[in-house]
């Protein structure tokens, strides 16, 4: 969808919902806000539904209440409020249906009330706020962040040398790597800081950090091990400034174990 088309559902689906008795709200999040960033051909439309009491349910079951209805090839339950819908041609929404007591489930960060016709909005505020809350008391110190980022990449190392590869890759490529770049967009500042996403560091990292964002891009393009030690050197290329004291010997001791595992899987390099 280009931004003309884009906007045309966008409205499509609030109108539909506005003369449906079930609905006491629409919120857009995601892209759909288009809050800091429009959407492109790329984007999904991300949305909440807020409905009456004892209807949320009919809702996920019966998607008839979405425009175009008759154009979706798929859809499926992702979750136990959120489903996701494709349409003929390969657009995808993304959305939860929630009740007002449902609603305190949901995490909430960029968001736009597209219809309210229950002045849901204040509770929506409480929730982003509430979502701030949880973001930071589930963020470990840095310190606590570094050395979790160490031991994935320990870990990770040792089960690809034992053969178990796809484990190994995601121990280094994604348990590490999130710590990785959190570590970065805290200690990091860019003019574009405000389009991370505080509930996950990998959207948009590359807008925002454009020679980071291609730099472990080229490292993850790599053999796992190899991209282990891409990771760790750029790690303390970067982070070093920030803690003191820096933990050489546990940096140490994960180089030895990258090495050791590397050398276990020789044929391959």
């Amino acid at each position: 969808m280009n931004l003309a088309e884009y906007n045309h559902f966008t409205e499509e689906l609030r109108l539909k919902l506005a003369g449906d008795d079930r609905v006491l709200a629409l919120v857009a999040v995601g892209s759909m806000t288009q809050q800091d960033y429009q959407p492109d051909e790329w984007s999904d439309h991300d949305f909440f539904v807020i409905t009456i009491h004892g209807v949320q349910e009919d809702m996920r079951r019966d998607l008839s209440w979405l425009p175009r209805p008759d154009e979706l090839v798929f859809s499926f339950r992702e979750t136990e409020h959120g489903m996701k819908a494709l349409y003929a041609g390969g657009h995808l929404l993304e959305f939860a249906i929630f009740n007002e007591a449902e609603l305190q489930l949901a995490r909430l960060n960029r968001y736009r009330v597209l219809l309210d016709k229950a002045e849901i909005a204040p509770k929506l505020a409480e929730l982003a706020l509430t979502t701030q809350d949880y973001v930071a008391q589930a963020q470990t110190d840095p310190s606590g962040r570094f050395a979790e980022f160490l031991m994935n990449l320990f870990v990770g190392a040792g089960r690809y040398a034992r053969g178990e590869h796809l484990s190994g890759h995601q121990f280094i490529k994604t348990h590490a790597l999130t710590h990785l770049l959190r570590l970065l967009g805290e200690f990091h500042t860019s003019e574009a800081q405000h389009l991370l996403d505080n509930l996950d560091p990998f959207r948009r990292f590359e807008q925002v950090f454009p020679q980071l964002g291609a730099e472990i891009n080229r490292i993850l393009a790599q053999n796992t091990l190899l991209a282990a030690e891409g990771l760790l050197a750029l790690a303390v290329q970067e982070l070093r400034p920030f803690f003191t004291p820096f933990p050489d010997a546990a940096v140490t001791e994960v180089q030895h174990m990258i090495a050791r595992a590397k050398q276990e899987g020789k044929d391959e390099f």
